[in-house]
């Protein structure tokens, strides 16, 4: 029931920007915890930020200050604005919901940073 349909990402060199989007469907009580994570190879799934239907935010250390996460509640979607990308940013993002207590994931969508 519960799906989340993710866009954005691609190529782009470093210091540049890129935004993902993430809408969110088939809940009957709203998405309260929506976030995005992210992973590369050889490594863990790891949160890059998070953020509630009440605005609250937190981010990854790594992130800080150059990602910014928003959301629309309105139209059930996430937004991450990433600003100043470096190589180390080339990952797979997941676009990440909890909705009773269960975890949901989108399909992931590549972003690359070529130094």
């Amino acid at each position: 029931q519960v799906q989340l349909v993710e866009s954005g990402g691609g190529l782009v060199q470093a210091g540049g920007s890129l935004r993902l989007s993430c809408a969110a469907s088939g809940s009957r009580v709203g998405f309260n915890i929506m976030g995005w994570y992210r992973q590369a190879p050889g490594k863990q799934r790891e949160l890059v930020a998070a953020i509630r239907s009440g605005g609250s935010t937190n981010y990854a250390d790594s992130v800080k200050g150059r990602f910014t996460i928003t959301r629309d509640n309105a139209k059930n979607s996430i937004y991450l604005q990433m600003n100043s990308l470096k190589p180390e940013d080339t990952d797979v993002y997941y676009c990440y919901s909890r909705v009773w207590g269960y975890d949901y994931w989108g399909q992931g969508t590549q972003v690359t940073v070529s130094s």
